[in-house]
């Protein structure tokens, strides 16, 4: 038996969480609506409101925000970031995937079934 147990996906990179911000609920839901229906996640999960730091055009700021966290695979990456980028209120909105290196094989294969085929 491995350390992570019998259900549990060995390390991979094939999935990640894709995150941003907006400054509304509404907006979160709206763009995860957006790439849960067209199939570029399988679900989305909003957070907020939060309170961020950032430096922002040579000026430190602080702001409430709304976190919105995506599931997919890294092959929808690209399409996800230009879809999210094309929808997002703001002009240049953070947008970051950090890879989920293992996870019960049964949520990844939720994932991998509920996100479009690429083709590959």
């Amino acid at each position: 038996m491995t350390a992570l147990g019998p259900n549990v996906q060995k390390p991979t990179t094939e999935f990640i969480e894709v995150s941003t911000a907006t400054e509304t609920r509404e907006a979160a839901v709206a763009l995860a609506r957006m790439a849960v229906e067209s199939r570029l996640a399988a679900g989305a999960q909003i957070i907020g409101p939060v309170i961020s730091a950032f430096w922002h055009l040579g000026e430190f700021g602080t702001g409430e925000e709304w976190r919105l966290v995506l599931r997919t695979r890294f092959e929808l990456f690209d399409v996800l970031r230009t879809e999210l980028m094309k929808h997002h209120p703001w002009q240049n909105p953070e947008i970051v995937a950090t890879p989920i290196l293992a996870g019960s094989m049964e949520c990844l294969e939720w994932i991998r079934a509920s996100t479009r085929d690429t083709g590959s």
